[in-house]
């Protein structure tokens, strides 16, 4: 089951999500009536963004953290008359009636087998519709993982998937996807100070980590990785991609 996220948190730092998530919304394309799937829709931060490109389309906003759907209705209620909520785990099929479009940012590589992520996509897709997105993707947070591996911690990716190009080009083909267009690019993220680092890292990358620790035994793991990282910056991997469903 997807983890329960403290969405207040993150929707107050999750700025880097927020700016990746703005520059996949730009390679959107929507016609007036249509509906799309935002597979993953967090606190809302960038699906206020898509509804307000597309004036006249509808939202379905799916997340599996009841937390983050409440804070996605708060924000997105301006829009109500143009957004449905749905409680769904991507791993499994979706509980949607097929829309003409699938989008999501950050979200992807939370979901560990991603053969069924885009067989319940494409089953959630009308034929000829299009997927947009953006996830983690190979060589993603490199870092983290030699901090944690110097720490003894078992690794996150354990519970993620971080995947190529290839290897998405070729799950995407069988679940049905034609048209298929994916690459990786680099996204260097800078932090001021430590504090604000360890704060991202525990609400973020190391949310799967800390979950069962005590608040202060989880400030303490987040500080002692952001300490390890070579400096204040996190080395963001971001696997775009774009398809249709075949018809």
């Amino acid at each position: 089951m997807p983890r329960d996220w403290d969405a207040t948190t993150y929707d107050r730092i999750a700025d880097p999500q927020f700016r990746w998530g703005v520059a996949v919304v730009e390679r959107m394309d929507l016609a007036d009536g249509e509906t799309v799937l935002d597979a993953g829709c967090g606190s809302g931060r960038v699906t206020e963004a898509l509804l307000e490109r597309f004036p006249q389309a509808n939202v379905v906003a799916l997340d599996g953290s009841p937390s983050m759907l409440e804070q996605a209705r708060a924000r997105l209620e301006p829009f109500a008359d143009r957004v449905a909520f749905v409680e769904a785990d991507l791993h499994e099929p979706l509980p949607v009636d097929p829309v003409d479009a699938v989008f999501s940012t950050a979200t992807f590589h939370w979901v560990p087998d991603h053969d069924r992520l885009f067989a319940n996509l494409a089953g959630a897709i009308r034929p000829g519709g299009r997927l947009v997105a953006q996830c983690g993707g190979a060589g993603n947070l490199a870092s983290v993982v030699a901090a944690l591996e110097q720490l003894g911690t078992a690794t996150f990716e354990g519970n993620k998937v971080f995947a190529s190009a290839e290897e998405t080009t070729a799950r995407l083909r069988r679940a049905g996807f034609d048209e298929i267009r994916c690459w990786l690019h680099d996204e260097p993220t800078p932090f001021d100070r430590l504090e604000e680092l360890a704060t991202f890292l525990k609400t973020v990358a190391l949310g799967s980590h800390v979950v069962s620790m005590s608040a202060e035994e989880a400030d303490a793991f987040a500080l002692e990785v952001a300490r390890r990282l070579p400096r204040l910056e996190l080395d963001y991997v971001r696997l775009n991609i774009e398809a249709r469903r075949a018809g």
